[in-house]
């Protein structure tokens, strides 16, 4: 099974790095939309059942396939031997962070059900806010990868 997954190492780093990509890019969005979709949706019922679906699609066929093909890639690498020095802090630093934007992704998805229930308190600085979060996060991850302290 391992020389398996080293036979498939370029091919498992390319797609891990492209839904990495593909995930960040709906992690920086997602919020922004909740800004706009908190700014704009009181100054007319029109515009609330646009952002809806732009924030479900968004959500559903962007990012969670991205989010779990991220996974997969990135828990074949650890698979594979001779990738990941666990004697290391990288490894651990970066496991952590990815929990942590797994974690935030959650997070949007369930504010994402707000808006659809109508309950939703979290203002559109709040989620300017957190739209560094990801940023953050994707910091700790590279400097993890690339720096391997």
């Amino acid at each position: 099974m391992t020389d398996f997954l080293v036979g498939l190492y370029p091919w498992t780093k390319a797609f891990h790095i492209m839904s990495v990509i593909a995930w960040m890019a709906g992690l920086f969005y997602l919020p922004r939309l909740f800004v706009h979709h908190v700014e704009q949706a009181a100054k007319s019922d029109q515009i609330d059942p646009i952002f809806q679906m732009m924030e479900v699609k968004l959500l559903r066929l962007i990012m969670n396939p991205s989010m779990i093909a991220t996974w997969v890639f990135g828990l074949m690498l650890v698979f594979t031997p001779g990738i990941v020095d666990w004697t290391s802090i990288w490894p651990y630093t970066k496991t952590a962070a990815v929990l942590a934007m797994t974690w935030f992704h959650h997070w949007l998805g369930y504010r994402r059900k707000d808006f659809i229930k109508g309950q939703n308190t979290v203002t559109g600085r709040q989620y300017r806010l957190m739209n560094e979060v990801p940023t953050v996060l994707m910091v700790i991850i590279v400097l993890s990868v690339v720096i391997r302290f």
